[in-house]
């Protein structure tokens, strides 16, 4: 399969269109399926002294893993959409493009996030990681079986999620590619694939 970025239908959806609202509660569910955000989760705990030089998570969304994040260490969310409500004051929020951002830290997080960026914007991103120690991801596995689970899902979804599913994982990432992808080839990169789909990166600097 070759790697296809092409543009998803929530990304150019208002935060407040129905349809948003439901592919958003799509992916949470999604997202507990792939047990992406239990096993971020597990890699920062095991990375505490990391996390308490600071937490960034890209594409934070509504806050749901931040939230989480923000136990383990000062945490930061950045995204395109308003801060979500609710979020508690001690966690930063920056309104904008990760491309564009100037942050850093111990860890940066990308849940199910890097997949919809190729050349430049991808080696910007990688430009980022490297103000930090520690990155850990996940991204969809490219692969026909991956394809194959999401389309199983379409019964339980909406019209925007079972389009959006499917250009994930067609933009998705296969083990080796994601280091020159981010111009880190120096860095060390620990990559599994689950077998609900995703593909698990932990990365760091090699000393």
């Amino acid at each position: 399969m070759l790697r296809i970025v092409t543009e998803e239908i929530l990304d150019r959806l208002p935060p407040d269109d129905p349809e948003a609202v439901r592919s958003r509660a799509d992916l949470r569910r999604i997202n507990f399926l792939m047990g992406n955000s239990r096993w971020i989760l597990r890699q920062v705990a095991r990375h505490r002294a990391v996390a308490e030089k600071g937490i960034v998570e890209l594409g934070a969304g509504e806050g749901v893993l931040l939230r989480r994040l923000s136990e383990f260490g000062p945490a930061t969310g950045i995204d395109l959409v308003p801060r979500p409500p609710g979020l508690a004051e001690t966690i930063a929020w920056q309104v904008g493009d990760a491309l564009a951002a100037d942050r850093s830290g111990g860890i940066l997080v990308a849940n199910l996030f890097l997949h919809h960026f190729e050349g430049e914007a991808l080696a910007a991103l990688g430009n980022l990681a490297r103000n930090f120690e520690l990155l850990v991801a996940v991204e969809p596995f490219r692969s026909p079986r991956a394809l194959q689970l999401g389309r199983g899902m379409n019964a339980f979804v909406g019209p925007v999620t079972r389009h959006d599913m499917e250009a994930s994982i067609r933009a998705g990432f296969r083990i080796g590619e994601l280091a020159p992808a981010l111009g880190l080839g120096r860095w060390r990169f620990s990559e599994r694939t689950s077998w609900r789909g995703g593909l698990r990166v932990l990365a760091w600097r090699d000393a």
